[in-house]
């Protein structure tokens, strides 16, 4: 069973970590505070979950997750991540993360910006659109007309298709935007960020989300 390092153990890594174990994948967690301050939550996850360092999770993983806060990309390990994919969940927060003018004039995408910081790495974009609870929350079974829609894109086939299979194993259909210059559409103030949608809401919210706010 692929193993899923988890770069960033805040509410959307845990979220992830524990639907992952549930659908018996084995986690490598990690935060920027240190492995001990995760024995917590790794006591909840059971044994199928550890915790180490960043670059312990990128060497571990078969397929890492990076959720760390936008301005905190750049340290996220690159060597240990080569030829891996990477799923981001990333959202800017120019209050947090100050201005980044780049992403303020519509010159690239959130997901972009770790693309290019992992140039050996295939990544692709998920679970930003969806607040953390909701993760474990309202998944549904696959044809259940209930099942919420979550968006993926990625320049990479395969990487996309593995957010496919994972929101599927969550509970969630999949729309795949495209290519990562696309993925804007699905970031902070468009009409798809935050809400619960269909497979038909979503593709029509992506459809009509500006490309700058």
């Amino acid at each position: 069973m692929t193993t899923i390092g988890i770069i960033g153990a805040g509410n959307i890594g845990s979220q992830v970590a524990r639907k992952a174990i549930e659908n018996g994948y084995d986690v490598v967690i990690s935060n920027s505070r240190g492995a001990e301050t995760l024995a917590e939550l790794v006591a909840e996850l059971g044994p199928k979950a550890t915790a180490g360092t960043s670059a312990q999770a990128a060497e571990a993983a078969e397929v890492a997750v990076v959720t760390v806060p936008l301005n905190a990309y750049a340290d996220v390990p690159v060597e240990q991540l080569a030829g891996k994919i990477v799923i981001d969940t990333n959202n800017y927060y120019f209050e947090r993360d100050g201005h980044i003018a780049a992403l303020d004039n519509g010159e690239t995408t959130v997901t972009g910006m770790l693309q290019k910081h992992l140039p050996t790495s295939r990544v692709a974009k998920g679970f930003n659109h969806i607040t953390a609870a909701d993760i474990t929350a309202d998944s549904f079974p696959t044809g259940d007309p209930a099942r919420r829609a979550l968006a993926t894109a990625s320049d990479f086939a395969d990487a996309s298709a593995f957010v496919t299979k994972l929101y599927d194993e969550f509970g969630f259909d999949t729309v795949n935007i495209g290519p990562l210059e696309e993925s804007w559409r699905v970031e902070r103030d468009r009409p798809a960020y935050g809400i619960r949608q269909t497979t038909a809401e979503l593709e029509a919210n992506l459809a009509k989300a500006p490309r700058t706010v």
